[in-house]
């Protein structure tokens, strides 16, 4: 080996043996470190006063500023659900909303004449359907007045009232979409009114059935408005109480009608049911008259576009609801013409709101064929007085409170935690899946009610066993209303139209079938069977929760 090889062999050799040693020595170091570093986290360190009270403050402004964090998300949430509203802009002559914060819009109101206007609507639609059952007691002395001896004829003029809530809906929809919610509703609780008196002073059968038909057109307004007033005033996140709270006068009235109707009609006379109603109907359509004020966003808009014309001198302004439409579009005969079909367009050309408007139909004919068939059943099976009879409806009435109560609580509730796992954006299907668990309960009732009448069991367990029926209704009822409402926020007032022409219209005639169906099967199977039938109608509300925003988006149904 050379002298040269050598060296170079001594010198890798030593850099090799220099590298060796570094890494041992870096190795002790990392150990050393991780010892003192262990030793720190185990010793109890005796921290000064001071230094407590610092990190103690600092630790207050990190929970502080995660607070004010969380609250930025959700008001991002909640801004993910709230609607921009249109604005004027007169360089492009269009007249809208001063600001997203205009008072004069009607989302924009306080909450306290948000609730007022709503309670107002509220005591109306209160007071309609009362009119419609109230006189169901006293059914058996009309009869004997008028010598009138078909079971037909005694429950159609009960359910005759509910037949003008299937007219008057087809034609007052689009009338306040032209002139607005309130001169609509303010005309038809006084034309409501008015037949009243008629109905007191029927000279006989046929005046009766007539005044009814016409008193149930004047009082349908209340039921069709309703809808579109909730639209105009209330975000979706709110809509469920909401409903709630209005569809609980469209339930109880029906249900406190018969409680009330029978005691007038065996101490007074069965004329004093329609006396009582119109003293009630009155007071309440002058407060209406009073204090109501005007919600249909477009009607505002349009008479704010006429007075900026005038007032401007600029005939080319126009609204930001209808510059897109055409001449023709804005012509009143056609805005009437369209406003009539929509509703049938969307019965029978929309499979969401066919299925749906459907189910609920169904349930309400029930509900009125309970409400002419309740009084003859416990006095055929109990023995009970015409004036007693009305206390057989408080297990409706109980299942409606209660009902009301766990909608409102959970109804909106549900939509914003669906809500939330959508990454928050807002179906209207969230509003269904309540309905599959509140429909169990409809067939659970009528098997209930039925074989314990049948079997002429005590006289309580039949009215206890009405109370799941009254709670189901709720919860199928409101939540439906408000889906429509929120699936057509443009056509409220025509979407409830349909639900309601089409729900009055089983109300109306499911109840000529039920002394018939009653003779024939028995109390029992007769029951069973409409419990069969709502037992197969329970999986539409799921099949839309599932499908239904697909069919909207792929299949739009053209209104205008």
């Amino acid at each position: 080996m050379t002298s040269v090889e050598e060296k170079d062999e001594r010198s890798v050799k030593g850099e090799t043996e220099t590298s060796t040693l570094d890494y041992e020595k870096r190795d002790s170091e990392k150990a050393e470190v991780e010892h003192e570093r262990r030793n720190l986290e185990t010793a109890e360190v005796e921290v000064p006063k001071e230094v407590q009270e610092t990190t103690k403050a600092e630790d207050e402004d990190l929970i502080h500023d995660l607070e004010r964090h969380l609250s930025r998300r959700s008001s991002k949430f909640k801004n993910k659900m709230e609607e921009k509203y249109p604005e004027t802009d007169l360089d492009k002559n269009l007249v809208g909303w001063d600001s997203q914060d205009d008072p004069k819009n009607p989302r924009n109101f306080p909450d306290f004449t948000k609730w007022c206007l709503l309670g107002l609507v509220s005591a109306i639609t209160l007071m309609s359907p009362l009119a419609s059952s109230l006189f169901a007691p006293g059914v058996s002395f009309m009869d004997a007045e008028f010598h009138n001896t078909s079971t037909i004829l005694s429950s159609f003029t009960v359910s005759i009232f509910v037949l003008g809530f299937v007219v008057g809906p087809l034609f007052l929809s689009p009338l306040s979409e032209i002139y607005g919610r309130r001169p609509v509703l303010d005309i038809s609780n006084c034309f409501f009114v008015c037949w009243n008196i008629g109905c007191a002073l029927a000279p006989n059968l046929t005046a009766l059935l007539i005044m009814r038909f016409l008193g149930g057109v004047g009082g349908s307004a209340c039921l069709t408005i309703g809808g579109g007033v909730i639209a105009d005033l209330f975000t979706p996140e709110k809509r469920g109480l909401a409903t709630a709270v209005y569809s609980l006068g469209a339930l109880f009235g029906p249900v406190l009608g018969p409680i009330c109707g029978g005691f007038i009609a065996e101490r007074a006379g069965w004329r004093w049911d329609f006396w009582v109603l119109l003293i009630g109907s009155a007071l309440v359509t002058i407060g209406i008259i009073i204090m109501n004020r005007e919600t249909n966003p477009t009607v505002l808009i349009q008479r704010k576009t006429e007075a900026l014309r005038k007032e401007l001198n600029r005939p080319e302004l126009m609204s930001v609801y209808t510059y897109t439409l055409s001449p023709k579009q804005l012509q009143r005969r056609y805005i009437m013409t369209r406003g009539l079909m929509r509703p049938l367009k969307l019965l029978f050309m929309s499979p969401i709101v066919s299925l749906l408007c459907l189910y609920v139909s169904f349930v309400f004919g029930l509900l009125y064929l309970l409400f002419t068939t309740i009084t003859q059943v416990y006095i055929a099976q109990y023995g009970w007085q015409p004036d007693l009879c009305g206390l057989a409806y408080l297990g409706i009435g109980f299942g409606f409170f209660t009902g009301i109560i766990t909608v409102a609580r959970t109804c909106d509730a549900t939509i914003i935690r669906l809500t939330k796992r959508n990454n928050g954006v807002f179906e209207p299907e969230m509003r269904l899946p309540l309905c599959v668990f509140f429909g169990m309960l409809v067939p659970v009732s009528l098997f209930w009610y039925g074989w314990a009448t049948d079997k002429k069991t005590h006289w309580v367990v039949p009215i206890i066993g009405l109370i799941p029926f009254g709670f189901g209704m709720m919860g199928i009822f409101a939540p439906i209303q408000t889906y429509l409402i929120d699936a057509f926020p443009e056509y409220a007032a025509s979407a409830v139209a349909s639900l309601t022409a089409l729900r009055c219209l089983f109300g109306a005639l499911l109840p000529l079938a039920g002394p018939a169906m009653y003779a024939k099967l028995g109390l029992g199977w007769g029951n069973s069977l409409l419990g069969f039938v709502s037992l197969a109608l329970i999986p539409a509300p799921a099949l839309m929760y599932k499908y239904g925003g697909m069919i909207r988006k792929k299949y739009p149904i053209q209104l205008e």
